[in-house]
């Protein structure tokens, strides 16, 4: 397990993002019936990759938003190192607001928060489908979970990597989010996050929590 010392984040130069990456057309639709219910329109083709700079990625504890129409979504991240594939937790965090109109700005415009500690890939590989994905938020003062499930609903990590680059391995230096699972309740705006991705079988979880500060809205 690596910790803040030695990261693989400090190597990555090229960030993507998965969407709509539910192993299950029925997970599929689900998201995409809740994203629609917060106006956001269905997409053209699913799995599809987003690139977002590479400088969004941040493991700062709190990031900045204009207004209250963002929110955040836990991930597991693929991030491919010299030495090797690696894991971590993360949050897509995404303007919703501007999501109505392009989905690719949206991401763009948000810092993508992930946690600093990575398990290497082969360590898990073969009881992928074991691992869990949680998250909690807290919105007025009040902590409630958010998602919650098994990574089994969403895409297998080589599935993504081939569908996005045609091979094997990403490129050295990419890092991926690679999805997420249906929140329970609304889409919302919370003032804190906490990402968890579980591992039941070694007994061990990824951790990171992040604060949200909305910046005013001026016209």
């Amino acid at each position: 397990m690596s910790t803040a010392a030695n990261s693989p984040l400090g190597a990555v130069d090229t960030l993507v993002i998965a969407g709509w990456t539910g192993r299950s057309r029925d997970a599929v639709d689900a998201h995409i019936r809740e994203l629609e219910a917060i106006g956001v329109p269905p997409p053209r083709s699913v799995p599809l990759f987003y690139r977002v700079a590479a400088s969004n990625l941040t493991p700062a504890p709190r990031v900045e938003v204009v207004g209250r129409t963002s929110s955040g979504e836990v991930e597991f991240v693929l991030v491919q190192a010299r030495d090797g594939l690696w894991i971590g937790v993360g949050s897509d965090h995404t303007d919703r607001e501007l999501e109505k109109r392009s989905v690719a700005s949206s991401k763009q415009v948000c810092a993508k928060p992930v946690g600093t500690t990575f398990w290497r890939y082969e360590e898990v590989a073969g009881h992928w489908d074991s691992l869990e994905l949680r998250s909690h938020v807290v919105r007025n003062g009040e902590r409630r979970v958010y998602q919650h499930g098994s990574v089994g609903a969403i895409r297998a990590p080589q599935d993504l990597i081939e569908r996005y680059c045609g091979s094997a391995a990403l490129p050295v230096g990419t890092a991926m989010y690679c999805g997420t699972l249906p929140v329970h309740g609304a889409v919302e705006f919370a003032d804190r996050y906490e990402l968890e991705l579980i591992d039941p079988v070694l007994g061990r979880t990824l951790h990171h929590v992040y604060e949200v500060t909305a910046l005013p809205v001026v016209e």
